[in-house]
């Protein structure tokens, strides 16, 4: 466990089961973690499957947290939440009760590289559905390479990325 917190970026995703309860139950359930608390959260936004096509269209929200956590902590009480949920993998990128994923562990100077974790996540910068919603709570967001998320708004695949309506918790 770290002395300091750290701001992490988490990317929450559902297309199964009422997605958008599966996420407000999935940031309930994260506000719970020790030493780790919410400071901000995204709206909610539909998005087309990042993987097959031939499943329902998925509901993205991401939220910004406080944690005293290490990130491999941290990434085992998101894996916990998952399983919890329900969530069983039946093949990549398709469908699922709940996605958690650290996208960026504390700003610009922190990366890691394990078997397991990869920060900043490896395909965060490519997806409209993280890049959009994380620019909503931190628009000034540094990257390790020194330049800001802003950079990657226009550079994102597309993925009729739509802003909704939704009580968050």
């Amino acid at each position: 466990m770290k002395n300091t917190s750290q701001q992490i970026l988490i990317g929450l995703g559902s297309n199964l089961d009422a997605p958008i309860c599966q996420i407000n139950n999935a940031i309930n359930s994260i506000q719970t973690i020790q030493t780790t608390s919410l400071v901000k959260q995204s709206s909610f936004y539909e998005s087309l499957p990042q993987g097959p096509q031939d499943q329902g269209n998925f509901i993205n929200s991401v939220i910004l947290v406080e944690s005293a956590l290490s990130a491999p902590s941290l990434l085992a009480q998101l894996k916990n939440i998952e399983q919890l949920q329900g969530r069983i993998k039946t093949r990549h990128w398709g469908e699922r009760c709940i996605d958690l994923d650290i996208l960026f562990y504390g700003q610009s100077e922190i990366q890691i590289q394990q078997p397991d974790l990869t920060i900043p996540h490896p395909q965060a910068l490519l997806r409209d559905f993280v890049v959009i919603p994380a620019l909503e709570i931190v628009p000034d967001w540094k990257l390790p390479d020194g330049t800001t998320l802003n950079r990657y708004r226009g550079q994102c695949l597309q993925h009729q990325l739509r802003k909704i309506q939704a009580k968050s918790p």
